[in-house]
């Protein structure tokens, strides 16, 4: 099996050497990742904005590694494009994400944003995520069930064109999961999202969430106000016992099955009732 991996924590993130660590049983690994950290871009491209610097780190047998100075979505686009022709990856999976993923913030994610250019380009597509930011965290329940669940999802899974499945993975201070539950996004919104720039602040929540150090800013422009985005998450699914976040919160590693192609026939249909459709 020909593997495509990828993540948006960057290609040293011990989130992805885990993966790769996961899936070598099952196949040749290429990993082509992000130089940088690229969270929240979700499917964005690396357009109009100068060259876009490829390295190739190393080469063995059963894996190769290539880091993309882009976004989760350009470096499936290369890995597709540049590293795998005139063959395609059997599947691309993206992660292991060092967060959740769940809920509509799966909208925003870099992660999934990569899984879905995967299924975009007509390949099976899954994304991996653990609900803890640590930089070093603690990935053993992941290596203990994913391999089961990538297996299950390989033979049994749905190929049709477009399907992205989002895997979950509970904090591991919660303690070894409890099984494993096939779920529904949760309604999510922030409140309060934008906070007055607190460069302190800032640093922390960086290093403590991202594992990293950012480095200067240059000045604020005359007239210009600065602000950092934070901000309250609220659940409107707090009632619903499908909803991934309440099932991932009890300990369950939940699975949520995505489709590319997310027409509402429903409210076509709906439409169509009203006297929508007009001949001119």
């Amino acid at each position: 099996m020909k593997i495509l991996v990828t993540n948006d924590d960057g290609y040293y993130a011990k989130g992805i050497k885990t993966l790769v660590k996961i899936l070598k049983p099952f196949g040749k690994i290429t990993v082509v990742a992000p130089k940088k950290h690229q969270s929240g871009m979700s499917m964005a491209v690396n357009l109009g904005q100068g060259p876009i610097a490829v390295k190739k780190l190393s080469e063995t047998n059963s894996e190769s590694w290539w880091y993309v100075d882009g976004t989760p979505s350009s470096c499936v686009k290369f890995g597709i494009d540049n590293v795998y022709p005139p063959e395609k990856p059997d599947v691309v999976v993206s992660g292991i994400n060092h967060g959740g993923n769940f809920g509509t913030a799966y909208l925003y994610s870099g992660t999934l944003g990569a899984a879905t250019e995967g299924a975009l380009a007509g390949i099976p597509a899954i994304a991996v995520s653990l609900d803890a930011f640590d930089p070093d965290g603690d990935f053993s329940e992941v290596e203990k069930h994913f391999p089961g669940i990538f297996k299950r999802l390989m033979e049994e899974g749905n190929k049709d064109f477009g399907t992205i499945y989002n895997v979950n993975f509970p904090k591991p201070s919660n303690g070894p999961a409890k099984g494993v539950k096939l779920a529904k996004e949760a309604v999510l919104r922030w409140e309060n999202e934008f906070l007055p720039y607190d460069e302190d602040l800032f640093r922390r929540v960086v290093k403590e969430k991202f594992g990293g150090t950012p480095g200067q800013f240059p000045p604020a422009e005359e007239g210009e106000t600065r602000f950092m985005m934070a901000g309250d998450i609220v659940n409107d699914s707090a009632g619903d016992p499908e909803a991934d976040i309440n099932l991932l919160h009890q300990g369950y590693i939940t699975i949520s099955s995505h489709n590319l192609l997310n027409h509402n026939l429903a409210e076509n249909s709906r439409l169509k009732g009203l006297g929508f459709e007009t001949d001119y």
